[in-house]
């Protein structure tokens, strides 16, 4: 870590706590190119960075430090990238590209009026060091629109994939640009990718171009899997230009004039399943293990780098790691919809937003996605497509593997659905408001899906209506109008029997109490999700210009298990209307 102190160095001190504090003028600038001396201020205004006198060391002050303008804040010129080949054709044109983990391509600006249409607070100052207020900036615009990378190194990570379980060969970052890396104050390390930032070496037949109402659904969608506390990529700002772009949404042969839209997007790692299948399918098993090898020293620090079992530690891990995303998807509803190779990160968190959806009334059969005609990716097969995806995973690192090693590895894959469905057990088991743990717990749980599954009753409404009822409302069967999804439910003949397993199940923890129960499961059970809905008006509004509920949206997301005002009267705790009882969504984006 570099730190460049001004040369106008100004000291001022104070005394707290009995100790004696040196204050420097100076800028956090990790990576500064040349010698760059600018102030930097925490929210008080005063500098950030300290000196305790008496032990001579170094610390910062509790209060965030910003950085106020773009021109002050700049990505690493130096990264852990640079370990790794990049193709020595600097050609944009679609081509199949060997021996290398990334092409260096710049974005292509759109040729229109750009307008910036949200941004997230979150994600400029928490994981990016900017103060909000860069984000109303022209600098800022014009950064997150893929303008003036003069003198940058943008990058298309290759990576291949099996697309509906068939090997689809090369596939890449067809219209993404990895643009840089930042470490921030905490020093944590963040790839900022632009999305829908034109063509690359892995286009195929693309335009390199999203649209808008795909972009607005990952920028939502993305923040609110954060918030639910579902590993995700981020999004820091989305932007709508007038650019033209065809698209047929459906693939039924009604091309349509679309508005283009880019995201900037936030990841410690884009690296996914498919950037290893293509070295292990195309036979390049020295830079196989290159890759291998830096993405553990770099992503898993837990692993020894120099532990001779580490290819197999790292696979553990990310079976692990890939069980309890699953499980937690399935705990808030949320079916991915396109569980390929390629959008299964290998830091086990979610990315790649396309046809995804969140299920309304409960159907292990839910499918989001139009173009899954056999429904491969429906909710309920999410765990199976996952352990198919571990599996090619698997397939890829074997030329790593000793055969010893190859049979653990084995091993280790056959206990995924055994960590699943502990992990979903655990969460489900928490929604309900248990604590402990029962041998009937599961039955309970299994119980509660049929009487949704049967009365297709809403299932997030479901278990938050669940939080907010008292037992002894629960008990008398007394359902009130408002908690219309456990009225469905109360309609099932089994249901007064499972009420009475049920508060049989929650009165054996002695300690506990109704109140404690209700704001236990009030904090684990959403009251909103972003529904397809939801989306859809923004996006309609979005299209004529109007986003306001792009934002009434991001604020709703943000506090996910807070009743808010504005959110209830838009009726998003609502059914759904029936205008959209019937909306698709398809991969066309």
């Amino acid at each position: 870590m570099n730190w460049i102190i001004a040369t106008n160095t100004k000291y001022s001190s104070m005394i707290q706590d009995g100790s004696i504090h040196i204050y420097f003028w100076v800028m956090f600038y990790p990576f500064c190119i040349g010698w760059k001396a600018t102030l930097l201020l925490d929210e008080g205004g005063s500098p950030a960075l300290y000196m305790n006198h008496t032990s001579g060391t170094w610390g910062f002050s509790e209060k965030r430090m910003k950085v106020y303008s773009v021109d002050q804040w700049s990505l690493s010129p130096d990264d852990v990238l640079d370990e790794l080949p990049i193709d020595p054709n600097r050609n944009n044109y679609v081509r199949r590209v060997h021996k290398c983990i990334f092409s260096c391509v710049s974005p292509t600006p759109f040729t229109s009026e750009v307008r910036l249409i949200a941004v997230s607070e979150d994600v400029l100052e928490n994981l990016l060091d900017l103060a909000v207020s860069v984000g109303a900036t022209d600098e800022f615009l014009q950064f997150v629109s893929g303008r003036d990378f003069t003198g940058w190194r943008p990058l298309a990570h290759r990576y291949g994939g099996h697309q509906f379980g068939v090997w689809a060969g090369q596939l890449g970052d067809g219209r993404a640009h990895l643009v840089g890396t930042y470490i921030n104050r905490f020093g944590e390390r963040w790839e900022l990718q632009l999305k829908g930032s034109g063509r690359t070496p892995y286009s195929r037949d693309g335009d390199g171009r999203a649209v808008l109402r795909s972009s607005v659904r990952e920028f939502l969608c993305s923040e609110a899997m954060h918030h639910l506390g579902i590993p995700t990529s981020r999004a820091a700002s989305l932007v709508v230009s007038d650019d033209a772009v065809w698209r047929d949404q459906f693939y039924n042969g009604n091309l349509r004039k679309e508005r283009g839209a880019m995201i900037l997007r936030v990841a410690k790692s884009w690296f996914r399943i498919g950037s290893l299948e293509i070295l292990a399918r195309s036979g390049e098993f020295e830079l196989l293990r290159n890759l291998a090898d830096f993405i553990i020293t770099n992503h898993f620090p837990s692993i020894n780098s120099k532990d001779p079992n580490r290819t197999l530690a790292f696979f553990s891990i990310v079976v692990s790691e890939t069980a309890s995303l699953v499980a937690l998807w399935m705990s808030v509803g949320f079916a991915h919809g396109v569980c390929n190779t390629d959008n299964f990160s290998l830091l086990s968190i979610t990315i790649d937003y396309g046809p995804f959806g969140f299920m309304e009334s409960y159907d292990a059969d839910y499918v989001p996605n139009t173009s899954d005609d056999e429904g491969r990716y429906r909710i309920g097969n999410q765990a199976n497509a996952a352990m198919f995806n571990l599996n090619k995973l698997r397939l890829a690192l074997n030329p790593l593997l000793d055969a010893r090693q190859q049979q653990l590895a084995t091993q280790v894959l056959e206990g995924f659905p055994g960590l699943y469905y502990q992990r979903f057990t655990e969460l489900f088991r928490s929604k309900l408001g248990m604590l402990g743990e029962n041998d009937l717990d599961l039955t309970l749980i299994s119980s509660f899906l049929d009487l949704m599954a049967s009365a297709k009753a809403d299932f997030t409404m479901s278990f938050r209506q669940l939080s907010e009822i008292s037992l002894d409302e629960l008990q008398s069967l007394t359902i009130p109008q408002e908690y219309w999804a456990l009225q469905d439910i109360s309609r099932q003949n089994n249901f007064p029997a499972w009420v009475d397993a049920y508060i049989l199940r929650l009165k054996r923890n002695l300690e506990d109490t109704d109140a404690k129960r209700r704001r236990r499961m009030m904090l684990i059970n959403p009251r909103y999700i972003l529904r397809n809905w939801m989306a859809e008006s923004a996006v309609r509004k979005a299209e004529s210009n109007d986003f306001s509920e792009v934002h009434l949206l991001q604020k709703t997301l943000g506090r996910p298990f807070h009743t808010q005002k504005m959110a209830e009267e838009a009726g998003y705790s609502q059914r759904t209307p029936a205008w959209a009882r019937h909306l698709k969504v398809s991969c066309s984006s």
